[in-house]
């Protein structure tokens, strides 16, 4: 579980209802190992690099907003996901503790840190990917954004309030594995972001090919039975359910057909 073969990266297929977009999700596999042998693969350096001078431009001033790497000449807000953190702020004395799990170079916490500034207290730890981690020690970790390889590293070093997960899960290659792990550890509030669930029917593992003028990659990618997704939080109340804000994620097309979309939880444990 501690392999962290994840990235949260671009979510842009443009539909093609004649299945000639050749960018897109495509497949359903019956294991990880074969959708992975069915991709090009990508060099991990070369998109944190993207990733890394985009988040440089946005820490500078430069440029005001990025998603996977790709700079916007305007922001776009998540704005359920500031209001699930500013509802958890207000039944903690004005305070935040986060850890933001595939969390890039801190993608998130750049996008929305304008609403948290009237906090007393905010720390935000992103666990990443080893190579993530070292650049993001390096070059963006301050006296609140944080670095942490592991889950549990983060968690033990923040105590968070929360656990956000914002297209990520959908990255592993044994997410019900780690679905139940983080269950287990407790953490009074759980969010899940930009998280892919087919429309129907069991999970549906593709493979997702990458627009190459973003960068050159495919992966694989699942698609979850939502029921199946929500089992391992039996001990969770869900507060909210949201769409993503993003909308070309609001209708996802598998070889062609809308037949997904992304959308997310807040989940607060029960008494």
């Amino acid at each position: 579980m501690e392999k962290l073969y994840y990235k949260s990266l671009l979510r842009k297929i443009g539909v093609a209802p004649k299945n000639k977009n050749p960018y897109g999700w495509f497949g359903d596999y019956p294991s990880w190992e074969a959708a992975s042998a069915d991709t090009a693969g990508y060099q991990q350096a070369n998109i944190l690099e993207k990733t890394k001078q985009s988040l440089s431009r946005i820490k500078s001033g430069q440029a005001v907003y990025e998603r996977d790497s790709v700079l916007f000449s305007q922001k776009e807000y998540p704005y359920p996901l500031i209001s699930c953190l500013l509802h958890i702020a207000s039944a903690h004395g004005n305070t935040l503790h986060v850890v933001d799990f595939g969390g890039s170079l801190g993608s998130s916490f750049y996008q929305i840190k304008d609403f948290l500034t009237h906090l007393e207290k905010i720390s935000w730890h992103v666990v990443e990917q080893p190579n993530y981690v070292s650049c993001g020690k390096a070059e963006f970790e301050d006296d609140i954004l944080k670095f942490d390889y592991t889950l549990k590293d983060g968690i033990k070093a923040c105590r968070p309030h929360v656990v956000l997960l914002s297209s990520v899960v959908q990255y592993l290659p044994e997410p019900h594995r780690f679905l139940s792990e983080l269950a287990r550890q407790g953490v009074e509030y759980i969010i899940f972001d930009r998280t892919s669930f087919a429309d129907s029917g069991k999970d549906r593992l593709t493979v997702q090919h990458v627009n190459p003028s973003i960068y050159q990659a495919s992966y694989p990618c699942w698609f979850f039975n939502q029921d199946d997704f929500l089992r391992h939080f039996d001990q969770y109340s869900i507060l909210a359910e949201f769409s993503s804000y993003v909308p070309s994620e609001t209708i996802l097309c598998i070889d062609g057909k809308p037949q997904a979309k992304d959308k997310g939880f807040f989940l607060k444990i029960k008494p």
